[in-house]
């Protein structure tokens, strides 16, 4: 079904939006078409969180997410809430809304709105009063005014909040914009790879994290856009058997219950991947897709030893995921092939994995370094050893001279004396904005260091944490 609007039910009410284009931001249509100017925009990049609205699937709890990188077509279909939907129909304040004024909880007023939607779909996921998971809502949104402490409490107090009805949403389209632009949802993978197809040289979006930048800063403006949302077998996670699937449209929010039990180091480390406003829209198979060499999950996927099912009209094939990449921004799709799963086998009898992300802020910051090792340790040996870094090359790369000079040596510090020299046998790291290249070395040597201590079973293993 074609439509020439984009239909989706606004703070309780159905809403039909016409005669914009298909890369407008859901964030310009609020502030500029309905003038809810509640919703701010701070960095149109999903790094402050003024833009937080809530959004809501039929079936599917309320979730955070950044306004500011949604076009408005990835809404149809959807219940949106805004701050100015919060308060009642009297006027009578949202338990959230009281929370922050009780707590002296804001002053300027800027990024207010956004924290409030924030804690929102905070309050509506049932979680606990943990002061992690607080720390981790709250993530994603920032204020230079009041400080965090009072907003934490406002926080804690709405833990569980009673559940805010999402209603019923208008049926979906398949197809928005009957001019220049066209944005294709297709609700089956016959349809993808059908649309694909006919457009090779369309934008795929899965999320639109990283696409959404290239609108809001560049101001690119694609003729045609088709999202993998609504592709059911795109969705999909499995897993039973020996090894975990995640389908090309799976979420880093949907994948994390999965790592958690599976692979609780790289669950950490996607944990660090944006905010939970990023996490909610953005996905596995886009990180990789990406082929950003400063990537958190590719070194992830390749030291796992995961592979990747693409999909065309043609049919399917598989490929290694340490093959996907082959050059910067470059992979092995080719025209009209969309991911359709990654397949992380699981952890053998005796394999560990251990992932590591450097950068200058611990949450929601781009990587100077990423390593991800997958390793066995048998009598005190170093037996095997996958090691992958990111942020080292033009591309994602394997460490094989560290891998060489480590594998079939006691898994001891003394090994590991001199290491640096095969650390620069693998790399020749650039210097940049988030890192020298002398540090990129270093770095990537400790790492190792650090990966011993925390592996070695003589005389115990060490956790070392940041100070």
């Amino acid at each position: 079904m074609t439509s020439g609007s984009v239909r989706f039910r606004l703070n309780g009410r159905e809403v039909a939006a016409t005669g914009v284009t298909p890369t407008t931001t859901v964030l310009d249509w609020l502030r500029e078409a309905r003038h809810l100017t509640g919703t701010k925009e701070g960095c149109a990049e999903g790094d402050c969180g003024a833009c937080t609205i809530a959004v809501a699937l039929p079936g599917d709890g309320w979730q955070a997410v950044n306004a500011c990188l949604m076009l408005l077509p990835q809404l149809d279909g959807h219940s949106v809430l805004t701050v100015e939907g919060l308060s009642g129909s009297d006027g009578s304040l949202h338990p959230v809304q009281t929370a922050l004024a009780e707590s002296d909880a804001t002053q300027c007023g800027f990024c207010t709105p956004g924290f409030a939607m924030a804690m929102f779909a905070y309050g509506q996921g049932g979680e606990p009063a943990d002061e992690a998971l607080i720390h981790e809502a709250l993530a994603g949104n920032l204020c230079r005014c009041t400080g965090y402490r009072p907003i934490v409490e406002a926080c804690r107090s709405i833990a569980g909040s009673a559940a805010f009805p999402a209603g019923d949403p208008p049926a979906p389209a398949s197809a928005f914009g009957d001019g220049p632009q066209r944005f294709l949802a297709p609700d089956s993978l016959d349809g993808l790879t059908a649309a694909l197809s006919a457009h090779p040289d369309a934008w795929l979006l899965g999320g639109g994290t990283d696409l959404g930048i290239a609108v809001t800063k560049r101001r690119a403006r694609p003729k045609t856009v088709i999202s993998t949302a609504r592709v059911p077998e795109l969705r999909r996670i499995e897993a039973a058997g020996d090894a975990l699937v995640l389908g090309g449209a799976v979420t880093y929010s949907a994948a994390l219950p999965h790592l958690d039990a599976l692979f609780p180091s790289l669950a950490a480390l996607v944990r660090r991947i944006g905010s939970r406003q990023i996490r909610n829209l953005g996905t596995v198979a886009g990180n990789l897709a990406n082929a950003s060499p400063i990537g958190d999950t590719p070194p992830c996927l390749m030291a796992l030893e995961a592979t990747v099912e693409l999909v065309s009209t043609e049919g399917r094939r598989t490929v290694a995921a340490d093959g996907f990449v082959t050059g910067y921004r470059r992979t092995v799709l080719r025209p009209g092939e969309a991911i359709a799963a990654i397949r992380i086998p699981r952890l053998a009898d005796g394999q560990r994995f251990v992932a590591y992300k450097l950068s200058k802020r611990f949450d929601q910051d781009i990587s100077a370094v990423v390593a991800a090792f997958r390793l066995r340790v048998g009598d005190g040996v170093l037996t095997g050893l996958r090691a992958f870094y990111g942020g080292m090359a033009a591309t994602t790369a394997r460490a094989r001279h560290v891998e060489a000079a480590l594998v079939g040596r006691p898994w001891t510090a003394a090994s590991l004396a001199g290491i640096e020299a095969a650390v620069a046998r693998d790399f020749q790291p650039i210097a940049d904005q988030r890192a020298t290249a002398e540090y990129r070395l270093a770095a990537a040597a400790n790492l190792l260091r650090r990966l011993q201590m925390e592996t070695s079973d003589a005389p115990a293993p060490v956790r070392l944490e940041a100070l």
